[in-house]
């Protein structure tokens, strides 16, 4: 491969940034693909699991309200991300320090992989089902491995086809599960009588009440929302304009997630009236409710939408991980972790413990975003060093300590040690303190890292933190 080749590919596929005249990706084609991305089944089993905590107009308020509004705040460092042409987690070599980003960026994407097991898991659930409809039994615990491996391995082969791939892809998917899944609520609303649906009420567990129960339903809506924090911000470097970047990632995640996120929870009141139980199998709700042929389509539909959520995630935390570690190859990358996401589907243990999962990797994401928000708008003032950020050669302003920018790394376990002790814990699912109820525990731990790398950017430890600003003429 000659030189020009290589920088080709380590730009589409790699590190080097994006210059505008090879960004390929329009509004439209980003809004695809991001929304692709956010709504395999699992925004279904995430509606499902509110539904269990609330009533219909609770749940409606609780999905949008939270997820929107966190969203479009958390979004706001994609700007930085198309003016530069570069990730997040480049950015971020500047608050977390060279060796500091390797480190998380690796540790967090290993834990967002496991949202594709789920994925995984839930298309071989789809596919059975399907088996089952057309009259041929397969057996669970021997299709259900080898189905899950066969989308891990589908979602590897449209991830090493890499952006132009995974937009072309998605062009088709997408479009067509947005018009299934108004047709899904359609049919909810058609299934059982509306009046039945409103009049749902949840069951109190002993020692709680509906306002804990509306917040604990928060917590796994804000940390839906922060799950996608640090991928949110890979895609956007495909963008052509900074404003359609924007509004590109924060409709398909604030808007469209959570969408899917209400239509599997209608679907889960639905099938509460009509049977009694709250399911949160897509594939046995779909089959239930709607019968018949249009069940079928749509069960084809969402069982291939997790094949493209899989290709497009493998290529957005792979590019984390190389942002960390940028001499890895990105076709062995792809292989490597569509490896290590078949060992977790065929484990299930994700799937199983689906609420804790999704606290535990927001509440390793939410101080970084809460920081990298506060540093993109307060601290360095949408600026940095792009000569510092990949260390050239006299350009060592984020070389921090050995790598490492201690004050970043403190503010994020002193975030995540304080939220987990004093205010909410993930693992247990127990509220700490009554600020909970205010701003659930991913909340307070995204509030908490940015305050307190702000607090830092105000006393001595300054001059550290910024060490770049004589860098800022040549970037």
């Amino acid at each position: 491969m000659n030189h020009s080749d290589y920088i080709a590919q380590e730009t589409v596929t790699g590190v080097v940034p994006m210059l505008k005249k090879d960004r390929q990706y329009s509004f439209l084609d980003l809004f695809l693909s991001t929304s692709g991305f956010a709504i395999a089944t699992w925004c279904y089993t995430q509606g499902a699991y509110v539904a269990q905590y609330l009533g219909f107009k609770q749940m409606l308020i609780n999905i949008f309200c939270f997820n929107l509004i966190w969203v479009t705040l958390e979004c706001l460092p994609v700007l930085f991300a198309v003016r530069y042409g570069i990730d997040l987690w480049i950015w971020l070599r500047s608050v977390l320090g060279q060796k500091g980003v390797a480190i998380l960026a690796t540790v967090i994407s290993l834990a967002n992989f496991g949202w594709y097991a789920v994925a995984a898991g839930l298309f071989s659930s789809s596919m059975i089902n399907l088996a089952g409809n057309m009259g041929l039994a397969l057996d669970p615990t021997v299709w259900k491995p080898v189905l899950g491996v066969l989308c891990v391995f589908l979602g590897c082969l449209i991830a090493v086809g890499g952006p132009e791939v995974i937009k072309w892809t998605n062009r088709f998917l997408v479009t067509a599960l947005l018009g299934v899944g108004v047709i899904i609520v359609f049919l909810c609303f058609s299934a059982v009588p509306l009046s039945d649906i409103l009049n749902v009420q949840p069951v109190l567990e002993p020692g709680t009440s509906p306002l804990m129960n509306f917040m604990v339903s928060a917590e796994g809506n804000v940390a839906f929302a922060f799950s996608w924090s640090t991928q949110a911000l890979v895609m956007p470097r495909l963008a052509r304009t900074e404003r359609s970047g924007y509004w590109a990632t924060t409709l398909a995640y604030g808007v469209v997630a959570p969408f899917f996120v209400f239509a599997g929870g209608v679907m889960a009141l639905a099938m509460f009236v009509r049977t009694g139980v709250y399911e949160s199998d897509p594939t046995a709700m779909l089959a239930t409710l709607c019968g018949g042929g249009f069940a079928l389509l749509s069960l084809l539909l969402v069982a291939f939408a997790n094949v493209g959520t899989q290709g497009t995630g493998s290529y957005v935390n792979c590019m984390i991980i190389k942002s960390g570690l940028p001499k890895l190859n990105y076709r062995m990358l792809v292989i490597l972790t569509g490896i290590y996401v078949a060992f977790l589907t065929v484990w299930g243990g994700v799937e199983e413990n689906f609420g804790a999962f999704i606290s535990i990797a927001a509440f390793i994401q939410a101080p970084i975003i809460g920081m990298s928000i506060v540093d993109y708008m307060m601290v360095k003032r949408r600026k940095i060093s792009l000569k510092s950020a990949y260390h050239m050669q006299g350009h060592d302003a984020y070389e921090f300590t050995d790598g490492f920018n201690l004050v970043g790394l403190a503010c994020v376990i002193i975030s995540c040690v304080v939220t987990v002790f004093f205010v909410y814990n993930p693992i247990t699912a127990t509220a700490q303190s009554p600020i909970f109820l205010v701003t659930t525990g991913s909340g307070f731990d995204a509030i908490f890292g940015g305050l307190l790398y702000y607090v830092a950017s105000l006393t001595p430890l300054k001059s550290y933190m910024l060490k770049d600003r004589n860098d800022l003429e040549i970037v």
